[in-house]
């Protein structure tokens, strides 16, 4: 049975997901969501299909490290989730340290591997010479630096804040405008939970057989019906070498009259087009 108002996500507490998770509840109008901790992606689709949370929330797309690959798969090959909305949450890495350290005491910076290559122009510049250490999250980094004050992690405000860390130095990410897309699902079948005037779509397309001109069959029909892409990503269906499907976005609903008549057109000439959602922009 599933859980009501109760999101699930990748943990542990204080990464960009929980962070995500909460910026979701709060648009729904809920003030204390119960929270589940997934050790990854899979998990959190896993707990949504099986009814055990009513919501899951998922990192779609990062502005630097592309598409979330295991999202993607989710969507076309594992799960039936559907897409509810979305959420852009800006990527601000920080030093984070224990409360009564120094810099002088830091020894080592650990982090996410995307942590530590997301701030390396500052870690050799204001930390050169120490070892850098490879942690499975961003939080799991601020948990370890409470345990050791000669660790400083990488993580964001929100981590620091729950575990009692200090930020040292904020804003320590080589690139400005690093953002990650976040998309808050349920079980297929679930009503929406957010208006809007502009939606956009996700949906999954199969082919029938790999054969010169299928991907511009397909754009040609989105473009006769006057519909505006907005991503396309090729990945292996994981049936046969070269097998590959298209994950597609583009604006608008899918109920809309036009939209129907080229997703009934693409049915005609593809395997399958999973349509995975219609949610706010």
């Amino acid at each position: 049975m599933t859980t009501s108002s109760t999101f699930a996500y990748l943990g542990p507490e204080g990464t960009y997901t929980h962070e995500a998770a909460l910026a979701f509840a709060r648009r729904m109008g809920i003030d204390n969501p119960e929270l589940l901790e997934c050790a990854s992606f899979d998990e959190v689709f896993e707990c949504v299909d099986r009814g055990r949370c009513e919501y899951g929330v998922v990192g779609k797309e990062n502005a630097l490290e592309g598409p979330v690959t295991a999202t993607l798969d989710n969507f076309a090959l594992k799960s039936n989730a559907t897409i509810l909305g979305e959420e852009v949450v800006d990527i601000h890495h920080c030093l984070i340290v224990h409360p009564d350290a120094k810099l002088e005491d830091i020894t080592c910076v650990a982090s996410h591997a995307q942590g530590i290559a997301q701030c390396r122009r500052f870690i050799n510049e204001q930390l050169p010479g120490r070892s850098t250490i490879i942690t499975s999250s961003t939080a799991d980094s601020v948990r370890k630096v409470m345990e050791d004050k000669s660790i400083a992690g990488i993580a964001n405000a929100f981590a620091a804040e729950l575990y009692g860390a200090k930020v040292y130095t904020g804003e320590i990410e080589d690139h400005f405008g690093n953002q990650t897309v976040f998309n808050l699902i349920g079980r297929q079948g679930h009503p929406q939970v957010f208006a809007g005037d502009h939606y956009k779509s996700s949906i999954a397309l199969f082919m029938q057989q790999d054969r010169a001109g299928t991907l511009n069959m397909i754009l040609s029909e989105l473009a006769y019906a006057d519909i505006n892409m907005t991503l396309i990503q090729s990945r292996p269906t994981k049936q046969a070498l070269g097998d590959y499907m298209f994950f597609i976005e583009f604006e608008g609903n899918v109920n809309e009259p036009h939209i129907q008549t080229a997703l009934n057109c693409l049915r005609l000439k593809l395997r399958e087009v999973k349509v995975l959602g219609s949610y706010p922009m």
